[in-house]
């Protein structure tokens, strides 16, 4: 089965006949959407992109010092120091700027 996205006001250029009986509008529900994402390849390439642009700034050991720090200090069993909150900071800021490029890609795709 292929989904997709079309915008408000385009319309779908006519089809051959065999795809045209097949073609229906769909509701897209929470359970359809993370399914599309799942199994998209369009989609697994936005998530691989996003860990290629975190990986080229930080290793994997850097984003584990940060999430110790994050959970330790959330968990009261930790106080970071003032270095350390403003490295986890700027980790956090960068993080969220390279999740919401992700969320604008699949936004692209209808997701």
């Amino acid at each position: 089965m292929t989904y997709v996205a079309v915008p408000d006001g385009v319309t779908l250029p006519d089809q051959p006949t065999e795809i045209a009986a097949s073609v229906t509008t769909v509701t897209l529900d929470p359970v359809l959407r993370e399914r599309i994402k799942a199994e998209s390849p369009h989609c697994q390439l936005i998530s691989q992109r996003m860990v290629d642009r975190i990986r080229a700034t930080y290793s994997i050991d850097d984003e584990m010092y940060y999430a110790r720090i994050g959970v330790g200090a959330a968990n009261g069993l930790y106080v970071p120091t003032s270095d350390e909150l403003q490295e986890l900071t700027v980790f956090g800021e960068f993080v969220e700027a390279v999740r919401q490029w992700g969320r604008d890609e699949r936004a692209k795709l209808g997701l």
